[in-house]
């Protein structure tokens, strides 16, 4: 299964954005001192900024549905046995061994809105991560641990 996900603004990003923008407005626009409207001038520039670059959110570029990610770091060692759980038991992958290393990145794009999770496993290759598994489609119920 090849599936692409693209970067896109989630709803947590335009909420940080715009509330800066309107907080930095009601800052300006209070007859206060100037260090209170620069301090409004900077968040609504904080916000304009964020706006540009902030994008948490993942869009599923066949469906248009969109998805969050989570990634999990695991030494080399695991390998083999997070590649053969991800097809059929991924609820069964052990955590405790997470963040102990960064040679087998796992991916999770899940959406609780639709209650599915796409999973993918990588390998480090000098210099980025190569795909060492397909992707798979679960029930959000699944991996509802490994998301947490």
């Amino acid at each position: 299964m090849e599936k692409t996900f693209i970067r896109v603004h989630s709803a947590k990003d335009i909420v940080i954005s715009v509330s800066l923008i309107i907080v930095g407005s009601i800052l300006i626009a209070l007859p206060t001192g100037a260090g209170i409207n620069i301090a409004g001038f900077f968040m609504i520039f904080g916000g304009i900024i964020l706006a540009l670059v902030l994008r948490t959110g993942y869009k599923d570029s066949d469906t248009g549905k969109t998805y969050l990610k989570k990634e999990h770091y695991f030494q080399q060692a695991m390998r083999a046995e997070i590649a053969s759980a991800l097809k059929s038991k991924p609820e069964e992958i052990d955590l405790s061994q997470a963040d102990k290393g960064n040679a087998v990145k796992l991916d999770i794009y899940y959406s609780k809105t639709h209650g599915n999770a796409y999973i993918q496993l990588f390998e480090y290759i000098p210099y980025k991560y190569e795909p060492c598994s397909e992707m798979y489609e679960h029930q959000l119920y699944r991996i509802e641990r490994l998301i947490k």
